[in-house]
């Protein structure tokens, strides 16, 4: 009972604080504390996005697309570069410095010149995202295997497992739980990372809608928008915790 109690109240508070946050959002523009020009009110968001409802829908459904692609290739590209590093220390030590400094260059500054050596299909932005997205995966896949208990493993070796075996029923389902915790970033990456690329180079998506209402000063469409991505990564990231229960049963037992 008491744990029923605390998973209403962890859903209620956050709900409650953004409901109030809306309410006084709205308030301050019926009051003209805020210029509507510069920022709509809630109501005026809502009515741009009803309003244009099947335009943000095709483009939402171009850039789900770009999102999907990019995340299978960075998910499939981080786990097997984590495979090859822990089954290899030769190869930790060489590649995992690369890795690491793929992320200090921001993704603005590398995302212009995707679109100059690739052009404006769909192929720059996915390259874009597998960048932002295998990080993660990589990394919290290798520290998992990392932290897979050697006593089992010592075990497993002294009854003859062999290094697939072990992998199998130690080191793979001891990384579960980091694989999605990883994952749920990733997602969110993903729909961002899909929406800066259409920024600079597009026919559809979200970021190219995003732009063309900018530049009509449009901003009650910019925050329909900005609230649509937000909902999409949100959703995303519930999907990841149900795709973790599922694969995970023993961990609600557990719980």
């Amino acid at each position: 009972m008491k744990r029923k109690l605390q998973s209403i109240t962890s859903k209620i508070l956050p709900a409650t604080a953004v409901l109030v946050l809306l309410a006084l959002w709205q308030t301050a523009s019926a009051a003209g504390l805020i210029s509507g020009f510069l920022l709509p009110s809630p109501l005026e968001v809502v009515k741009a996005f009803a309003e244009d409802f099947p335009l943000l829908m095709d483009n939402a459904r171009v850039t789900l697309l770009e999102a999907f692609a990019g995340l299978a290739v960075g998910v499939l590209v981080g786990f097997v570069t984590a495979v090859l590093m822990d089954g290899f220390e030769w190869l930790y030590q060489a590649v995992y410095p690369l890795i690491v400094l793929t992320q200090t260059v921001p993704t603005v500054a590398i995302a212009p010149l995707l679109v100059l050596w690739f052009g404006y299909e769909m192929l720059p932005k996915v390259i874009l995202i597998v960048i932002v997205t295998f990080f993660p995966i990589t990394v919290s896949l290798l520290d998992g295997f990392r932290a897979s208990d050697q006593d089992t493993i010592s075990l497993l070796r002294s009854m003859g497992a062999s290094k697939t075996q072990i992998f199998r029923y130690v080191k793979f389902p001891g990384a579960l739980g980091s694989f999605f915790a990883s994952l749920r970033i990733s997602v969110s990456y993903a729909v961002v990372g899909a929406v800066i690329s259409e920024w600079l180079g597009g026919f559809n998506g979200l970021g190219v809608y995003m732009t063309r209402v900018k530049k009509a000063f449009s901003f009650d469409k910019m925050f329909a928008v900005i609230f649509l991505i937000s909902a999409i990564s949100l959703f995303l990231m519930w999907a990841v915790n149900i795709l973790q229960r599922i694969s995970m049963p023993w961990e609600e037992e557990n719980r």
